[in-house]
C-alpha cells in the first residue's frame, strides 16, 4: 500500500537544491550589499524574535521566566539525527513518551497527559493528548517544552505542560542544505531546506523545507513512508509592520500497524516474553494520515514600542485505517499454549477541521517611576470532528460477540503475512461521531517591576467553551465558562541567580465519556511551583531547580466497555509532587552538555501511590564534544535512564533500564559533512509503555547521512 507521491516530492527536493546553488552563485557579487541592507531594515521586524513567552505571553528570557522551560534546539536535533516529534520529545526534560501502539503516542509530564500544543505560540488543545503517526520535525527550528499548568497559554489545560513548536522562518540571506540518510531496516531519507531573499533590499524572504522518507522496521510487517513540505514567506509592509504566511503538508502512510500493543500478561499471572520484533498485526492493516496547516500573521509596532499581532491558523487532517486489536478479552491467555487471545478488526476514518483567530496587544507603561509591561488579547477557535466506521461482517473466521465482530487468534505469536487472521469483509460506512467545538478566550497579564531585582506577574484568563453534536448516538450539548487566575514572582539575588514562585488554576474540558455516553465534567485543580535558575560561565551554562505540586479532580481513567462495546471512563482525583534539576549549555570549550533529573510522586484521593506506569525517577542526558586537535570531528552521547514501572493491574513489570545513543560527525569541508548515528548502543530490551500496554522498543540501530550546505 505504498504511495507513489515520494517520487514527485523527491524530484522537488533535488530541484530545489540545485536551483538554490545556482541562485547563490548568481548573487555572490552583491551578497555584501544585500546583507548590509537586511541589517538596517529588520530593526523593527518580528521574524527574528525568538524570546520565550513562557506561561504569560510577556517577553522574558528563560532564566527569569517563573516556570520550568526546556528547549530542544536545532543542534540537538541534528546531532541525534532526529526526524520526528516522538524522538525529539525523548530529549525533553520531564517528558515521558508513551508508545502504546505503533501509530499513536502520548507525551506525559508530571503525571498528566500533555494535551496542549502550539506552533509559534498559537494552537488548539489536543484534548485526548494523542499524537497520530510520526510527525515530521524538520520544519521546526526548535521545540519549547513548558511544564506545569498552562491556562495562561491556551485557556484550558492540566498540570502537565505545553509543547510549542517554533517554525523555520526565512533567514536574512540565501542559504540552504540537502541531506541524504541511509539506515537500518532499509531506511532511506532525503531532505532539503532553502531560505531565499525575494527582494534586492532583503525586506522580503521565503523558506522552503521538504523531506521524504521510506523505511521498514524491526517490528514484523511494519513499513512506513512519509512526505513533508512547508513554505513560509515573510517581510515588511512598512517600517513598522510585517506580514508572514505559510503552509505545511504531511502525508504519512503505514502498513502492518499495531492497534493496541502486545498481550504481556498470561491468565495465570505470569508475564509473557517475546522477541523484540513480535507484533500482533497482519499485513492487511494500514493507517494513512494527511495533515494540512495554513497560517497568516500580521504585526504592527507603534512608535511607543507597543505592538499588535493578529494571527489566523487553519488545521485540517484526514485519517484512514484498517486495524486489528488482539488482546486477552476473556482472561484466557494460556502460558502453556499461547492460545486464548481474541482478535477485533476495525476500520475507521476521521476528518478534523479547525480555524483559530488570535489578536494580542502588548507594550510597556510607566508607573511609580518604573517601566512595566502589559499584554491582553482575545482568541476564538472553531473545530469540527467527524468519525466514521465500517463494521466487519461476521463470516469465518469472524463471528458476532456482544455486538462486536471478533475471532479467536491462533497461538501467539503467529505469522503476520500468512493470513492467520485475514481481512474481513466490511459493511457500509456509517458516521458515529460528529462534534463542533468552539472556544472563545479573553486573556491578559502584566509584569510589574517593583524594584530592579523583583517583579510580579498577574494574569487572568476567561473562556467560554461549547461542544455540540452527536457521539455514538448520544446527543451532546455542553456549555462551560471559567475564569482562571495566574500569579507569579521572580527575584534576582544577583546578576546570575533568580528565584521564583508561581500559582495557577487548572481547567480542562474532557473528551472522555461515561458508561451512558455522556461526556465527563471538566477537570479542575490548582498548580504550585517554586524554583531557582542560575547562569554560569558568562551565561554559557544555565542550571534550574524546580519543586512542583498539583491537585487535580476528575481526571479521566479507563473504566471498561459498555454493552455496545465502546470504552467508557470515570473521573478520579490525583495529587502530584516532585522536583526537577536541569543543566544545559557549555561547561568547557568545545563541550556542550544537557543533564536533567526528574522525581515524581503521584497519589490518589486516598493518599495511595498510583499511576505506577510513570517512572518515579528519570534521568536524561546528552553531550557533544569537538576535538581541539581535530575540530572538524564532533562526537557525542545521549540517552535516558528510568526507574522500574508496572501497569495498573501490576501484572506486567518493566525493570529500570538505560538507553544510550551515539553520534560522530566529520565536517569534510565547509559545505560537506558526514554523520553516523547508533541508537540503543547496548541493545537494551524494554517495553515502550505500560500505561496502555505497549511493545518492545527498537534494538540497536544505525544510520549514515551526508549533508551538503550552500
Amino acid at each position: 500500500m505504498k504511495n507513489n507521491h515520494n517520487f514527485a516530492l523527491t524530484t522537488l527536493v533535488l530541484a530545489m537544491g540545485f536551483q538554490a546553488h545556482a541562485q547563490d552563485v548568481e548573487n555572490k557579487n552583491n551578497a555584501t550589499e544585500v546583507e548590509q541592507d537586511v541589517e538596517q531594515i529588520l530593526i523593527v521586524g518580528t521574524r527574528t524574535d525568538r524570546d520565550s513567552k513562557g506561561a504569560t505571553g510577556l517577553t522574558m528570557e528563560i532564566n527569569e521566566t517563573p516556570q520550568s522551560i526546556s528547549v530542544i534546539n536545532a543542534e540537538q536535533i541534528k546531532n541525534f539525527s532526529i526526524d520526528n516529534i516522538n524522538d525529539a520529545m525523548q530529549l525533553a526534560t520531564g517528558i515521558t513518551v508513551e508508545k502504546g501502539e505503533t501509530n499513536r503516542t502520548r507525551f506525559t509530564a508530571r503525571g498528566f497527559d500533555i494535551q496542549n500544543t502550539q506552533v509559534d505560540g498559537i494552537g488548539l488543545p489536543n484534548s485526548w493528548g494523542l499524537v497520530t503517526g510520526a510527525v515530521e520535525s524538520y520544519g521546526y527550528e526548535e521545540i519549547e517544552v513548558i511544564r506545569g499548568a498552562n491556562g495562561q497559554l491556551t485557556g484550558v489545560g492540566n498540570s502537565s505542560g505545553t509543547i510549542n513548536y517554533v517554525r523555520k522562518r526565512p533567514t536574512n540571506k540565501n542559504e540552504g542544505e540537502v541531506g541524504v540518510t541511509l539506515g537500518s531496516y532499509d531506511s532511506k531519507r532525503l531532505q532539503a531546506d532553502y531560505s531565499m531573499l525575494l527582494t534586492e533590499s532583503g525586506s522580503w524572504a521565503a523558506r522552503l523545507v521538504a523531506a521524504v522518507e521510506d523505511s521498514g522496521s524491526y517490528l514484523d510487517a511494519l513499513e512506513d513512508d512519509r512526505a513533508y513540505v512547508s513554505f513560509v514567506v515573510d517581510g515588511q509592509l512598512t517600517d513598522n509592520s510585517t506580514l508572514a504566511a505559510g503552509f505545511s503538508y504531511q502525508d504519512a502512510n503505514s502498513d502492518g500497524v499495531m492497534w493496541g500493543g502486545l498481550s504481556l500478561a498470561y491468565a495465570d499471572g505470569t508475564q509473557a516474553e517475546f522477541d523484540v520484533s513480535t507484533s500482533p498485526t497482519q499485513d492487511w492493516t494500514m493507517w494513512d494520515a494527511a495533515n494540512n496547516n495554513i497560517f497568516v500573521e500580521y504585526s504592527y509596532s507603534f512608535d511607543n514600542d507597543w505592538e499588535i499581532k493578529t494571527t489566523y491558523n487553519h488545521q485540517n487532517s484526514d485519517d484512514q485505517s484498517k486495524l486489528l486489536y488482539v488482546y486477552d478479552a476473556l482472561g484466557a491467555f494460556d502460558s502453556a499454549t499461547n492460545l486464548g487471545l481474541v482478535a477485533l478488526p476495525g476500520r475507521y476514518d476521521s476528518e478534523f477541521n479547525a480555524n483559530l483567530f488570535d489578536v494580542t496587544v502588548k507594550g510597556g507603561f510607566d508607573l511609580a517611576g518604573k517601566t512595566h509591561e502589559l499584554m491582553f488579547g482575545v482568541s476564538t477557535s472553531k473545530s469540527t470532528a467527524e468519525s466514521f466506521t465500517n463494521m466487519a461482517i461476521a463470516s469465518a473466521p469472524y463471528f458476532s460477540y456482544y455486538g462486536s465482530t471478533v475471532a479467536y487468534a491462533p497461538a501467539f505469536p503467529y505469522s503476520t503475512s500468512s493470513d492467520a487472521l485475514p481481512e474481513p469483509e466490511w459493511e457500509d460506512q456509517i458516521r458515529y461521531s460528529d462534534l463542533d467545538v468552539t472556544l472563545t478566550r479573553v486573556f491578559g497579564s502584566t509584569k510589574l517591576n517593583v524594584t530592579d531585582d523583583l517583579f510580579f506577574i498577574a494574569g487572568i484568563n476567561a473562556i467560554d467553551y461549547s461542544r455540540e453534536g452527536d457521539n455514538s448516538g448520544v446527543a451532546v450539548n455542553n456549555q462551560e465558562s471559567e475564569i482562571s487566575p495566574y500569579v507569579a514572582a521572580t527575584y534576582s539575588i544577583n546578576d546570575d541567580i533568580n528565584v521564583y514562585a508561581s500559582y495557577s488554576d487548572i481547567y480542562q474540558p474532557l473528551d472522555q465519556y461515561d458508561i451512558d455516553g455522556e461526556f465527563l465534567d471538566p477537570s479542575k485543580g490548582v498548580n504550585f511551583e517554586i524554583g531557582v535558575k542560575s547562569q554560569w560561565f558568562d551565561d554559557a551554562l544555565l542550571t534550574t531547580f524546580a519543586v512542583f505540586s498539583a491537585e487535580q479532580e476528575n481526571i479521566a481513567v479507563y473504566a471498561g466497555a459498555n454493552a455496545a462495546g465502546f470504552a467508557y471512563y470515570e473521573g478520579t482525583t490525583q495529587d502530584t509532587e516532585g522536583f526537577e534539576l536541569e543543566v544545559f549549555g557549555n561547561i568547557a570549550e568545545n563541550l556542550n552538555v544537557n543533564f536533567a533529573y526528574t522525581y515524581l510522586d503521584i497519589k490518589d484521593e486516598n493518599g495511595d501511590e498510583t499511576s505506577a506506569w510513570e517512572p518515579e525517577n528519570t534521568v536524561k542526558f546528552s553531550a557533544d564534544y569537538a576535538l581541539p586537535q581535530l575540530p572538524e570531528l564532533s562526537l557525542g552521547l545521549g540517552g535516558k535512564w528510568q526507574s522500574d514501572v508496572e501497569n495498573a493491574a501490576g501484572t506486567v513489570k518493566q525493570d529500570s533500564y538505560l538507553l544510550v545513543n551515539a553520534f560522530a560527525r566529520w565536517n569534510v569541508s565547509k559545505a560537506l559533512s558526514v554523520q553516523a548515528n547508533i541508537n540503543n548502543l547496548t541493545d537494551e530490551k524494554y517495553i515502550t509503555s505500560l500505561k496502555n500496554i505497549g511493545y518492545y522498543g527498537a534494538p540497536v540501530e544505525a544510520s549514515v547521512g551526508v549533508t551538503y550546505s550552500f
